[in-house]
């Protein structure tokens, strides 16, 4: 019996013994701090709390009847997006007290308008600033070379992702895909698009916006190079960049203090996402019987 047992005690000892030697504890893992509950978080500062009043200009009261006769007057709530986005171009960004206009305009709990502003990164819920430099550093933008549009931002401007400049006239971000792949890389300056970009087209187009700014004698807390904040810049006859005078036939840039700024698009010559060295298909009749219209009009 004692033998029959021999072989399998010697296999079993060892196996025990592992059992005992083996660590019953578990290390606690470490990871680095996320920060991203700013996003979701709100903290009173001297600019953003709810005792600073808010109301909404005359022109844009006039704007929110339009926006809410799009909808059922069951659904006001559905006007929130478009009446947060016109209470930040009028404040300067989605403060707590313009969420708590828009919720009591618009008959809703507060907490469900805090959502919508957290979800949504377009609203800025900390303030940005007179141009909000946008720079997209997606995979086509970033196979097209944004990072020397990158390095050009903080070359020019003294800042990284996230900064704003200590006279409150730029503020750098980096953003997901904006939609304009085929003119890669391209920065979003305000309501604008810059596209095409270079390391030295950046230079020049942050340069240009500096100087016309200087040259208008713009405020702190202006926005673009038309009128003040709180005018609800938000009409055709208020834009970002005013135009001034063109200063070519072509009007590939505009002109603002005695200073030229390109005008929003391609900054490469091309007038909008056509191939930058001509038509490379479609350049022979076609081979079935497709017919085409014959009035030009494609």
């Amino acid at each position: 019996m004692a033998s029959k047992l021999t072989p399998f005690l010697c296999r079993s000892t060892p196996r025990a013994l592992r059992q005992l030697q083996k660590s019953q504890w578990r290390s606690f893992a470490i990871t680095a701090p996320s920060r991203s509950d700013s996003l979701m978080v709100h903290r009173n500062t001297a600019v953003n709390n709810p005792s600073i009043p808010f109301k909404f200009t005359a022109q844009n009261e006039q704007l929110i009847e339009e926006i809410l006769a799009r909808y059922p007057s069951q659904y006001r709530k559905a006007a929130v997006m478009p009446i947060l986005d016109l209470g930040q171009r009028q404040h300067g960004f989605t403060s707590i007290s313009v969420m708590n206009e828009v919720a009591r305009l618009l008959e809703m709990p507060p907490m469900r308008v805090y959502e919508v502003a957290t979800f949504y990164t377009m609203y800025n819920r900390n303030p940005v600033g007179r141009f909000h430099v946008q720079v997209c550093t997606t995979t086509p933008c970033m196979l097209c070379d944004s990072d020397s549009v990158t390095k050009a931002c903080e070359d020019t401007l003294g800042l990284h992702y996230g900064q704003t400049t200590k006279d409150g006239l730029f503020t750098l971000t980096e953003v997901e895909c904006l939609g304009a792949c085929a003119n890669a890389p391209m920065v979003q300056i305000n309501d604008d698009y810059y596209e095409d970009l270079t390391y030295d087209s950046t230079v020049s187009l942050l340069k240009a916006l500096q100087y016309a700014t200087e040259a208008t004698g713009a405020k702190p807390g202006d926005t673009g190079l038309g009128g003040e904040a709180g005018k609800g810049a938000v009409t055709g006859d208020d834009r970002n960049v005013k135009s001034g005078n063109q200063i070519n036939e072509q009007g590939r840039a505009y002109e603002a203090g005695g200073v030229k700024i390109p005008t929003p698009g391609p900054l490469s010559g091309r007038a909008s996402c056509e191939p930058s060295h001509g038509l490379t298909s479609l350049t022979s009749e076609p081979w079935g019987n497709e017919t085409l219209r014959k009035d030009g009009a494609l």
